[in-house]
């Protein structure tokens, strides 16, 4: 963080900005204590088993290592508009977290209620980290994602450019209205997944959804398994490739669907021109 980096050890804070557009130090085993703002415009700053009990510790803050460290349940909506922020080791017990940062990596965490967390962020990476709540990842974009977990329903909605490796997700309706997703060996259950998306390909994945994959312009699955998974691909535009059955389609727009068996096919000449829709059945 600097060579002038002064410390600052074992000290407790409480009342509004105590350390105000502090600069270049390293602050360890320190309590911020009732007092909103503590490190408002903050820069250069390193935390180590640091505990945060009150609101918006780090707002309009660059160049960030916070490891360790405890933000309590009153800690909310306590890292806004920063940027170049690491969250390593951490226990984030606050909602709202990380609204309008650039430059976010989050690694080893847990967020047990994130509700309204990590919103129109750009930038953002996240390893091992597990969350409980809804609307976690509005409108991000430029996001990867590693062996993270989701207890929550809307997860992702209108995010652009994610890439998601070995994850799982107990989300309904995630993934709405996003651009641009890629999700590899991972594993989704929830209802209404992916609607009114575009580019969405899924790789190596199972998925279990009540009218999954519906309203979505350009679905591509390889090699994915459907399980308990029906009235899929409504006027989507698809190339899908299912391991094993598929419980029941119903009126994709166009493409290819290609699948050991399908349990019911519905294809109304009403409602979509089934001409331009291929199903290919391997059985």
């Amino acid at each position: 963080m600097g060579t002038e980096q002064q410390i600052i050890e074992r000290q407790q804070y409480t009342g509004e900005r105590p350390l105000f557009q502090a600069k270049n130090l390293l602050i360890r085993d320190t309590v911020f204590g009732e007092g909103e703002s503590p490190l408002k415009h903050s820069e250069n700053i390193e935390l180590i088993h640091t505990l945060f009990k009150w609101k918006y510790p780090l707002w309009y803050s660059r160049h960030i290592s916070v490891k360790e460290c405890t933000l309590f349940e009153m800690a909310r909506a306590g890292i806004w508009y920063s940027e170049d922020i690491t969250v390593v080791d951490t226990l984030i017990e606050a909602p709202k977290e990380f609204r309008r940062c650039n430059g976010l990596k989050i690694e080893n965490v847990s967020i047990p209620n994130a509700g309204e967390t990590l919103w129109n962020c750009k930038d953002v990476e996240l390893d091992r980290v597990t969350v409980n709540g809804d609307y976690f990842g509005m409108n991000c974009e430029n996001v990867t994602v590693k062996d993270f977990v989701i207890y929550g329903n809307y997860c992702f909605d209108g995010a652009k450019n994610v890439e998601v490796h070995n994850s799982r997700f107990l989300s309904k309706d995630c993934f709405w209205n996003s651009e641009n997703i890629t999700i590899y060996d991972s594993y989704i259950s929830g209802e209404y997944l992916g609607w009114n998306s575009k580019n969405l390909t899924l790789v190596n994945c199972t998925v279990e959804s009540l009218q999954g994959m519906c309203y979505i312009d350009n679905l591509v699955m390889k090699d994915c398994t459907l399980i308990n998974t029906t009235l899929a691909f409504e006027y989507s535009n698809v190339d899908v490739d299912i391991k094993g059955k598929i419980d029941s389609v119903l009126n994709p727009e166009s493409g290819r669907i290609t699948a050991d068996s399908i349990g019911k096919l519905i294809l109304e000449k009403d409602k979509v021109d089934t001409s331009k829709t291929r199903i290919i059945i391997r059985e």
